[in-house]
């Protein structure tokens, strides 16, 4: 999947195996920068096919135009219509370029096509530009933890309500 969506060179593609080492590297400085890797990360980020895409996931990457990873996002099927948005991360120097912003509607037009009924994440309050992407789409915040949390810095819940 390609999407047409461009900004600085910016492309966003579905995932290929050749991208498999930069989701793991992108997620992991951006969770040892501001929080510790959990083991649950670990497990998703070393096999994302098994973890992501078998259940019915996406994984989408903004490349950049020296075709290098700038930043990912998952879209993770929980079951039963529910989708989870997590693993998103952009590279430090792409920070600050509308990354984030592309990867987040590249994501939310290939959730509208799943037909879903719920798609949520998971995030903590520390990270206030984060968060108001998330606000600026149409998340909602919900009480905190979500049943079911994989992880410990999570204390925010948010579900998408457009």
């Amino acid at each position: 999947m390609t999407t047409p969506a461009r900004q600085d060179n910016i492309r966003i593609v579905g995932f290929d195996p050749r991208w498999r080492t930069a989701f793991a590297a992108l997620n992991i400085e951006w969770l040892e920068h501001w929080f510790v890797v959990e083991d649950y990360d670990r497990e998703v980020l070393g096999n994302p096919e098994g973890h992501i895409l078998a259940n019915g996931g996406h994984i989408l990457f903004a490349i950049g135009e020296d075709d290098q990873a700038l930043g990912t996002v998952a879209l993770k099927y929980e079951g039963d219509g529910v989708y989870e948005l997590t693993k998103m991360a952009v590279s430090p120097e792409a920070r600050g370029r509308g990354v984030g912003r592309l990867l987040m509607d590249a994501a939310l037009d290939l959730y509208r096509g799943l037909g879903a009924r719920e798609l949520f994440l998971e995030s903590s309050s520390l990270l206030g530009p984060a968060l108001a992407l998330y606000e600026s789409v149409g998340f909602r915040h919900h009480p905190a933890p979500r049943a079911g949390s994989h992880y410990a810095r999570a204390d925010v819940h948010m579900i998408w309500e457009p």
